[in-house]
């Protein structure tokens, strides 16, 4: 007797009872090599397609061909056309197009005018090859999200006058390293966003690394990222940057000194600063009490008193050298309660002691390893420096911090002896926080630095 094959239908028929809009979201994360390669779908599934609410389409799979994907290039634009033919009457609300290959620009262009038009609500495109975008119909009445990334650019010379609107919805802008016909191109995009709360940008790297004119002007932002890695060459015609955002809670800079700054942050509440100096000097030159630096890397003076109002202020390594070498003066910073920054064995803490100095109402202090250079200008602040010196009366003792948070700690006994400076400083410490950095998860060695820091006396009862 001959045997029969026995199918169990048990799965199919689980996902054959789902809702649809259950299959829909499923679709939306299908990848796009699956679905490229798939040219039969059931009735059921492509009823259910027109509840797709998330398109992704990345052309990599040309780069990369297999047995599987080994699909010519016209199969991937024909797929992304037919995919939004079939979806004329959907709900999609998110299009992200990544085009690794050469572009067929027609296309995209008409890819791009089709999202815009049946009012998505999210806007994703990076390129490796340059994709001039033809700004006279890039607007939607929609859009909240938006990003242009590498080869994506504006289109020079479009129809965009005076007070235009491009996304009258715009809640958030990503550009990444993307350019512009011209300068002015820029501030018409930022300006056609009324309502803009989200701006992140990204340059340094790429074709357009250069094309953002270190301009940000808008009533409306409220939270910016900045990040610059430029060369020298490359920033020899800009040498001033103008933040006007009063509206803006967060800011995220990172980026070289330049010689002058003018800026409006009066709502500003929380700063991460990353600055770098173009040059990293044999040795530092400013003094205090005299009031003298060397202004030779540029000027910070303008942007750190505009942070003078913020309630938590991060701080690299490198911005510590620059708040120390490129500001004539450290303003008070009468609101800051929340105080982080990284050490580096390469950079020095000499700005720390007038920076905790000038906060009077600073409550948590964070440091994220205690390794720093050791310099004669570190002050009361590090331990190093007080077996060279006797020294008066220490600025920790004035310092309100409740809570101390260190993380990468070692363990060596530079580490220990800076961490039973603070202990016997800080009179006002409640809660000490320490992450050990711990290897191979030796547990004796655990047992070790933390016994060490365990037996440190405290001068604080609270601690």
């Amino acid at each position: 007797m001959a045997s029969r094959k026995v199918v169990n239908t048990s799965v199919r028929d689980l996902i054959s009872s789902l809702p649809d809009e259950v299959l829909g979201n499923i679709l939306s994360l299908v990848p796009t090599k699956l679905a490229a390669s798939t040219s039969v779908l059931s009735k059921r599934w492509k009823h259910s397609l027109s509840l797709v609410n998330i398109l992704d389409f990345d052309d990599s799979m040309l780069l990369y061909p297999n047995k599987v994907t080994d699909l010519p290039r016209s199969c991937f634009f024909d797929f992304v056309d037919n995919t939004l033919a079939l979806l004329v009457n959907s709900q999609v609300k998110k299009f992200t197009l990544k085009c690794r290959y050469n572009l067929d620009t027609s296309r995209v262009d008409r890819w791009i005018h089709t999202v815009l038009e049946r009012g998505f609500l999210e806007l994703h495109l990076t390129s490796d090859e340059d994709h001039c975008i033809d700004s006279e119909f890039f607007t939607s009445n929609t859009l909240v999200k938006l990003t242009l990334s590498h080869g994506f650019y504006l289109e020079e010379g479009g129809c965009l006058p005076n007070g235009s609107v491009f996304f009258p919805a715009l809640k958030t802008l990503t550009l990444i390293a993307t350019g512009y016909g011209a300068d002015y191109m820029f501030d018409s995009l930022i300006s056609g966003c009324p309502v803009l709360e989200e701006l992140f940008l990204r340059y340094g790297d790429g074709p357009h690394g250069s094309d953002w004119i270190m301009v940000v002007s808008s009533q409306s932002i409220k939270r910016l990222t900045i990040s610059s890695g430029y060369s020298k060459e490359k920033l020899d015609d800009y040498t001033s940057v103008l933040f006007e955002t009063p509206s803006l809670l967060f800011l995220d800079y990172s980026g070289y000194v330049q010689e002058h700054y003018t800026v409006d942050f009066s709502s500003l509440l929380e700063a991460r600063l990353d600055l770098r100096l173009w040059e990293s000097p044999i040795e530092f030159n400013f003094d205090y009490e005299n009031d003298v630096y060397d202004d030779g890397f540029g000027d910070v003076t303008i942007l750190v008193a505009g942070l003078s109002n913020v309630k938590t202020l991060h701080l690299s390594p490198h911005s510590l050298e620059v708040l120390y070498s490129c500001c004539s003066s450290i303003p008070l910073f009468s609101n800051l309660t929340d105080l982080s920054f990284e050490s580096d064995e390469k950079q020095g803490w000499q700005v720390l002691p007038l920076l905790l100095k000038n906060s009077p109402i600073l409550e948590t202090l964070v440091i994220k390893g205690l390794a720093h250079k050791v310099t004669d200008k570190c002050g009361d602040v590090c331990a190093c420096i007080l077996q060279k010196k006797e020294v008066g009366e220490c600025c920790l003792w004035r310092c309100q911090v409740k809570v101390l948070e260190i993380t990468g700690y070692g363990g060596s006994s530079k580490e220990l002896k800076q961490m039973g400076h603070f202990l016997e400083k800080l009179k006002r410490l409640e809660i000490v926080k320490v992450g050990v950095q711990q290897e191979n998860n030796n547990h004796g060695e655990y047992l070790r630095v933390t016994n060490g820091l365990m037996k440190l006396p405290r001068i604080s009862s609270k601690c």
